[in-house]
């Protein structure tokens, strides 16, 4: 039993250090041998089986690929690799969270009238349109894709051959444009 015991611990600190210096061999044997515990963990949190195994392979590789991440204490690999997985989980869900109220706000202005003639107060829809004329071009594209387009950042950027980051930036610029100009004139003035 003693040498059996010797033999895990070895192959224990093998695998650590195999981890830790980013070898394959670390990756496929952490997974094999705590998969089960790490996609526990992301469904408990997820409450989704295929969001689970996503989750449980982007926060392995992620802490597998970046340098100085996990360095090597054999102990804390386990516990490491498990608060990896529970925080990518949380990340998931924020980001499913901040999705899914984009596309309230979506659908709410879908809702509303689809362009500035159809507003019932002349001036109002002057003011619509000539905000709407103050934004660039890009910023324009990217907001009337969004909005009356239906369409996703995602789909914009594929559509445009742009990068996704820029059609965030586009659209985020232009509503913040937007509710400045558009902000109820001052009171009292």
């Amino acid at each position: 039993m003693e040498a059996t015991t010797t033999y895990l611990r070895h192959d224990m600190d093998a695998l650590v250090d195999a981890f830790a210096a980013r070898e394959p061999a670390g990756l496929e044997g952490a997974y094999a041998l705590w998969s089960r515990e790490l996609y526990a963990v992301a469904r408990s949190a997820l409450r989704d089986g295929a969001l689970a195994e996503d989750c449980v392979h982007d926060a392995l590789l992620r802490v597998w690929r970046a340098p100085n991440r996990f360095e090597g204490n054999r102990p804390m690999l386990r516990a490491y690799l498990l608060a990896s997985v529970r925080n990518e989980a949380i990340a998931m869900l924020r980001s499913r969270s901040r999705r899914d109220e984009r596309e309230r706000k979506a659908r709410r202005l879908a809702e509303a009238p689809v362009d500035a003639d159809s507003v019932a107060d002349p001036v109002e829809a002057a003011r619509v349109r000539d905000a709407l004329g103050r934004l660039s071009q890009d910023q324009r594209t990217a907001l009337e894709a969004a909005f009356y387009g239906y369409k996703t950042h995602v789909e914009i950027a594929a559509a445009l051959g742009v990068p996704l980051g820029t059609i965030k930036s586009r659209i985020a610029s232009a509503m913040r444009k937007l509710s400045v100009e558009l902000a109820p004139p001052e009171s009292g003035r």
